[in-house]
């Protein structure tokens, strides 16, 4: 099993429910396959660096997750037939990449940590 990461862009006019549901759709596709899912992040509604279907903005969503090469192509043809995707990239992480991400994961956490108290 090969670790991977995937951030996908949807279009911003959707709602939240519907934002959420269509995150939902993806992960569930990637555990029926088999894969574990490490992490899920939304960065939320961002600026896009050139307009894609006449759209500036988009929400932001990022998923790292363990699995076989297979798993790929389906994820992405189902990202292909979402109308509501505008872009997306799955990366193939190296070690070094897979140690940056636990890294920013874990300072991550800690800084949140830090918020709570």
């Amino acid at each position: 099993m090969n670790n991977y990461e995937t951030v996908f862009i949807l279009t911003p006019v959707l709602s939240d429910a519907q934002m959420k549901e269509a995150v939902e759709k993806f992960t569930t596709l990637l555990k029926e396959e088999g894969a574990e899912i490490v992490n899920e992040e939304n960065w939320g509604l961002r600026k896009l660096a050139y307009p894609i279907q006449k759209k500036t903005t988009g929400f932001y969503q990022l998923v790292e997750f363990n699995a076989n090469p297979e798993i790929i192509e389906k994820l992405e043809t189902q990202f292909r037939r979402d109308e509501r995707i505008i872009r997306f990239l799955t990366l193939r992480q190296d070690k070094f990449a897979a140690e940056y991400a636990i890294k920013r994961r874990n300072l991550k956490s800690s800084k949140e940590t830090v918020k709570e108290n």
